[in-house]
């Protein structure tokens, strides 16, 4: 008999509900804020999640849905500011935020906020590199 991956996935999921590859909404404290994404890694020592501010969340589809270049804040969140971490879920008719993000902009999430196993490299002519001072 057959596994069933999208069945397998779900079990997983249901095991271990706050996974790396989850859509989350982390609310953080001190100061305030709403942090959405998808967890990268959850920790005794906090959460990484590649996301965005949810204040930004409808900007942020408006960018995507017209081709602007957008790169998701990886960002780390240490527990102490935690004061809680929910799971991206449609509530009855309402659908997540994760399907509004596609419904919006007609790409996956998890592509969207997928981080990119290498870092891009920074060359010495950068505009993000502060100029040298010459001598």
């Amino acid at each position: 008999m057959e596994k069933n991956p999208s069945i397998a996935g779900a079990t997983e999921t249901q095991n271990e509900p706050f996974a790396p590859g989850a859509f989350a909404i982390a609310t953080l404290g001190n100061p305030r804020a709403k942090f959405w994404g998808m967890i990268l890694n959850l920790a005794p020592a906090g959460v990484s999640i590649s996301g965005a501010e949810l204040a930004s969340f409808d900007d942020l589809a408006a960018m995507v849905r017209e081709g602007e270049p957008f790169t998701p804040a990886v960002v780390f969140f240490p527990m102490h500011r935690i004061e809680r971490i929910e799971l991206d879920l449609p509530g009855g008719d309402l659908p997540s935020l994760a399907q509004r993000f596609f419904t919006k902009t007609g790409l996956q999430p998890s592509a969207a906020l997928a981080v990119p196993r290498h870092p891009p490299s920074v060359s010495d002519d950068s505009p993000l590199l502060a100029p040298r001072e010459r001598a």
